[in-house]
């Protein structure tokens, strides 16, 4: 039987590239130089698109692929593919849930604690001989106990509340409605309020033009010089440049975040600031969860073909 025609919007590990060749003819995108005339000579012969969350599919590349059926999104984020071109043509599109969950949740709560007892600086601290030169170092702020907000308690701020609950802390959160699985967490509908009442605030929703820089400098100043932004989501659920400027002027006490705007090019006003810690979009880093994802991706390419159920179907 002719494999079906899968075009790759960026590379892979070897345990995942290659399965994908052994069941599928698979077209490397990412290494076209000419990307323009690549996807006018395969683009008419693609059936599907193996993508990567922050890679996505854009109406363009869409537009290229008259006979796509189907978008497999490693990842759980899929707002980088074009939602309204794939409902027009009735194109599928499948993400990678639940296999991630756990490990995003544990590294945002690993980034809360690291950067709340100052754990990169003081380990700074021990190998420059500050430690021997200059004695103890420097106080930092306790995590037990104190109050957490977590804005958006889908699968992964559910997760990152419960291992907050871990630390006596008292959890509140924002979402479009209160959720029967919440216990007693506190519901909080407006982002600003939630903010005001938190030491910590977790920004752990699905992206979409609705929540586009939902934490702005409303939410941001509402934190205050004090509190501690950790985002876990995506970029584009926070304005950047209100975060830097908060950062800058004391109007934030810190922040912890594996996503950014551009990245990996980051704004570069973020690499002299003492009071955030940076990480390289990790969160579901684990070689475990990775090899899940793959297969995931996989196994909706091959089930779509198969004329079979989307084990985890977003359209």
């Amino acid at each position: 039987m002719t494999k079906p025609d899968i075009l790759q919007m960026g590379p892979y590990p070897d345990w995942d590239q290659v399965p994908l060749e052994q069941n599928f003819h698979m077209h490397r995108y990412f290494e076209a130089s000419d990307k323009a005339g690549f996807l006018a000579e395969v683009g008419p012969k693609i059936r599907g698109i193996a993508t990567r969350g922050e890679l996505g599919a854009n109406a363009a590349i869409i537009a290229a692929c008259p006979n796509l059926e189907v978008i497999s999104v490693y990842g759980v984020g899929f707002d980088a593919v074009d939602l309204s071109a794939c409902r027009e043509r009735g194109i599928r599109v499948t993400n990678t849930p639940d296999v991630l969950t756990n490990d995003v949740a544990d590294l945002g709560v690993a980034m809360m604690l690291v950067q709340s007892r100052g754990m990169i600086g003081a380990e700074t601290w021990v190998k420059d001989g500050s430690w021997a030169a200059k004695g103890l170092y420097p106080l930092k702020r306790r995590v037990w106990g104190r109050r957490a907000g977590v804005l958006g308690l889908g699968r992964i701020g559910y997760e990152v509340a419960k291992r907050l609950a871990g630390f006596d802390m008292e959890i509140a959160y924002s979402d479009v409605s209160a959720k029967d699985f919440a216990g007693d967490w506190e519901f909080i509908a407006d982002p600003v309020a939630l903010a005001a009442r938190s030491d910590f605030l977790f920004v752990t929703l699905a992206a979409s033009a609705v929540t586009r820089h939902i934490v702005g400098r409303d939410v941001i100043e509402a934190l205050g010089p004090e509190g501690m932004l950790i985002n876990i989501s995506r970029a584009s659920n926070i304005d950047e440049d209100a975060l830097l400027d908060a950062l800058e002027a004391g109007k934030l006490g810190s922040a912890a975040l594996d996503v950014f705007e551009g990245e990996p090019n980051l704004n570069p006003r973020f690499l002299t600031l003492p009071n955030v810690l940076l990480q390289p979009h990790h969160a579901s880093g684990t070689l475990e969860t990775r090899q899940a994802m793959g297969k995931l991706v996989r196994d909706n390419l091959t089930a779509h073909f198969a004329g079979e159920t989307l084990l985890t179907p977003v359209l």
